[in-house]
């Protein structure tokens, strides 16, 4: 390629960077202005934009010493908040990550300006005296990218000598990064680090030299991670969030410093943008699949404005390993993915072949989801089968977890073993659209392979289903393998259920008094209690429709979905409103 074309095709990338940047809403990219500095060093040159949400009334309780992170507080006393004992690693990653200091700039007053940089001070102060986790290499990301993207709070009115010593540390942790980045763990947190150390070499005068080496590892992370649909490669739907969160503000500071951004990070923000809507379901919040806790709506508003596109989202995520059907106002996910690689499924569940229902803006069928951080007592159950609707065979989960693994309780263990062939079957016919897919996760243990069909009808209106119990061992399941499985339904809290009298069918009443009809032709259908956990208000009671039998004597289960409209001129009542939020912990 002529110099000629290198140089056309390098302006089209930054013209490509500055349309991208310029979907973020307007988000400005902030010049800074610093104190004059004898001599020659680093200075910061741009601080680019936090898109998190920020409460500026958390500004008030950081001042009077009370933090509140990952469901615990801590009082500080007038001690400094570095000083005290944390009360769980959480809480300690989050206060060491300064992702706070956004609630302290939405207050826009003097004193949250100088009640910012004290804390950082006696951060700076200290930094040779703390050990874990405060350098940690993800802690260590997150405070990174919170300075750089806060530096016009911490640094306004500040003097030289701050200033200085501001700049020295920040340039030690960059380097503590740059050289531990390649070690940290794989997946969204190996990626993160990779995107702090290029908004370092962006934003720091002095480390621009490093921007090549920066941004070619940074697209090695992006093309090795982001999946050719969108998805990320740990199958967990919140990292979309996330490193969209990161990338978007990256994207901008690129063309801020008239810098062509790498291909690989214009495409994977062009490929993951329509995955938002994929996974959104009626009511604005995400799927709770493969580690997908609480989704923060104005997060997911905010990314989604910035989608030029606003499409239909793809139905058939074939990398990914996940399916949609949209009908009516009708939208039904499922999970038909195998497990993602082992260094990646510290968080990813045993879930194959469950799906979720919305309608109308309400939840109807969901999983259970993974709980919010500070939650540790619930993220082992949430990762089985059993927290999924989908089919269990023998109490058992389609994946085998290792039973202890270094940080299991931080970060959680990975899967050993699971299903290894889901092949997946997609259709258009007259009744709707249909999907059928198959895991073999049980096929070694109990010689059963699981199939399961569903069909949406074209209003959306009727969901039919079958789930089918496949012999490994010929026409029939042997007679010593153990055979009894259960078919769940786990049923949003706002739901409320009444079973029919002829025990095969669950009226479903919606909080605006739609109401759903679940069918089990030829089985009994139980309700049982259940937990939902993918709420911001922690674990809440709810119920679960429950099919038992066993595989030799019942070769196949089907069910169905139905809607029936509210009634012309009907009023919400009392008994319809969902149940308070109730903690099980």
């Amino acid at each position: 390629m002529s110099p000629g074309a290198l140089a056309d095709r390098s302006r089209m990338t930054l013209l490509a960077a500055r349309r991208l940047a310029s979907r973020a809403l307007g988000w400005p990219i902030r010049f800074l202005r610093v104190p004059a500095l004898p001599g020659r060093g680093d200075r910061l040159v741009i601080a680019p934009q936090d898109v998190r949400t920020a409460d500026p009334t958390r500004a008030a309780e950081i001042y009077a010493g009370r933090f509140a992170f990952a469901g615990k507080v801590v009082i500080c006393d007038g001690r400094s908040p570095f000083e005290m004992l944390a009360p769980s690693d959480d809480w300690a990653a989050m206060l060491h990550g300064f992702g706070w200091l956004r609630h302290l700039r939405a207050a826009e007053s003097a004193i949250t300006r100088a009640n910012a940089r004290a804390l950082v001070d006696e951060w700076i102060g200290m930094q040779g005296s703390l050990g874990q986790p405060a350098w940690h290499p993800e802690v260590v990301t997150r405070r990174l990218i919170s300075w750089l993207s806060q530096a016009t709070l911490i640094l306004d009115d500040s003097d030289v000598r701050f200033y200085r010593r501001f700049l020295k540390s920040l340039a030690r942790q960059v380097r503590y990064l740059r050289s531990t980045a390649g070690d940290t763990r794989d997946g969204v947190p190996r990626l993160q680090a990779r995107i702090a150390l290029a908004y370092s070499a962006l934003c720091i005068s002095g480390q621009i030299r490093y921007l090549n080496k920066a941004t070619r590892q940074l697209a090695h992370e992006l093309e090795r991670q982001v999946l050719p649909d969108g998805g990320h490669a740990s199958r967990n739907p919140g990292a979309i969030i996330e490193l969209l969160l990161d990338l978007l503000p990256l994207s901008q500071a690129y063309a801020a410093r008239n810098v062509a951004p790498p291909a690989a990070l214009l495409n994977a923000i062009d490929r993951m943008m329509p995955m938002l809507r994929f996974f959104r379901h009626s009511d604005g919040t995400f799927a709770l699949f493969n580690g997908m806790g609480p989704t923060q709506p104005d997060l997911l508003a905010t990314l989604i404005a910035c989608d030029d596109a606003r499409g239909t989202p793809v139905s058939n995520a074939v990398h990914s390993g996940y399916q949609r059907i949209e009908s009516g106002s009708t939208i039904m996910l499922m999970d038909t993915g195998r497990p993602p690689r082992f260094e990646l499924s510290m968080q990813a569940h045993a879930g194959c072949l469950s799906f979720e229902l919305s309608h109308k803006g309400q939840r109807i069928i969901v999983n259970c989801g993974m709980p919010g951080t500070g939650r540790e007592d619930w993220r082992e159950h949430a990762r089985t089968t059993a927290a999924h609707s989908t089919v269990t065979f023998n109490d058992t989960s389609s994946c085998r977890f290792a039973a202890t693994a270094a940080g299991r309780r931080t970060h959680g263990a990975p899967i050993v073993s699971g299903p290894t062939k889901v092949p997946v079957e997609r259709e258009t016919i007259a009744d709707g659209e249909i999907v059928r897919a198959t895991h073999d996760g049980y096929a070694h243990r109990f010689s059963v392979i699981h199939q399961r069909s569903v069909i949406l009808s074209p209003d959306g209106n009727r969901l039919d289903g079958e789930d089918m119990f496949l012999s490994t061992k010929g026409d029939e399941i042997p007679q010593k393998a153990a055979d009894e499985f259960a078919v769940r339904f786990h049923l949003h809290p706002a739901i409320r259920a009444n079973r029919i009298a002829d025990g095969h069918g669950v009226m479903l009443i919606l909080p605006n008094k739609d109401v759903w009809n679940f069918h089990a032709y030829d089985d009994m259908a139980e309700i049982e209690d259940g937990v939902y956990l993918g709420g911001p208000e922690g674990a809440r009671r709810t119920f679960q429709i429950v099919i038992r039998g066993h595989a030799r004597d019942v070769a196949n289960v089907r069910w169905t979905l139905n809607h029936t409209p509210p009634a012309s001129g009907s009023r919400r009542s009392r008994d319809s409103e969902p149940e308070l939020p109730l903690d099980l912990a």
